[in-house]
């Protein structure tokens, strides 16, 4: 049985993406990577996509992650929003998936709830808690970042609960399965 296990964390947007990697090993858990992909800076939706694409392909082939963690879109009442994080979260997932990385998808509410123990937790307060977590010395300034974090912890803590808000897709051909009215 395998020791050691990499998680990388998404948390996806069109004008920031916030990533973090953890190892684990044994019962240890060990901070790799926490960063932010600035996607602001680019006018074209298409090339943020792109570069999503890119930075996520990028992450798995530097890190080797076992497992791709992403948090699901929430639903706001502004629909051009929705389906551009929509989107943003399609164009990392398919770079896991071509990379054959098995991903998990997290509701936003199951990851505070992780992390904090409090589903309506602020971003303060998760970053906080994962500072305590995982000893970091100082976190960013963003907290987009951290987000992406605590989507991966989240997957360690939930690793063995197979309902509840999560989904998971080995392949094209489970996500295609288990997603028929969204591909046509």
């Amino acid at each position: 049985m395998k020791t050691e296990k990499i998680i990388l964390g998404i948390d996806p947007g069109t004008t920031v993406m916030g990533f973090g990697i953890i190892q684990i090993t044994g019962n240890k858990l060990k901070l790799i990577l926490m960063d932010e992909l600035i996607l602001s800076k680019y006018d074209s939706h298409s090339l943020r996509l792109k570069k999503i694409f890119e930075r996520t392909l990028q992450l798995i082939d530097e890190f080797h992650p076992d497992e791709l963690a992403i948090e699901a879109p929430f639903y706001g009442k502004n629909v051009q929003s929705m389906l551009k994080l929509g989107r943003a979260q399609g164009v990392a997932m398919a770079a896991g998936l071509y990379r054959e990385v098995p991903i998990t998808e997290y509701l936003p509410k199951k990851v505070k709830m992780a992390i904090t123990g409090n589903g309506n937790a602020s971003k303060e307060q998760v970053a906080a808690m994962l500072k305590r977590l995982l000893n970091i010395k100082a976190l960013p300034t963003k907290l987009d970042a951290t987000d992406g974090l605590a989507v991966a912890l989240c997957h360690y803590f939930n690793k063995k609960e197979e309902n509840g808000g999560t989904k998971k897709y080995g392949s094209w051909k489970s996500f295609v399965s288990n997603n028929p009215k969204r591909v046509k």
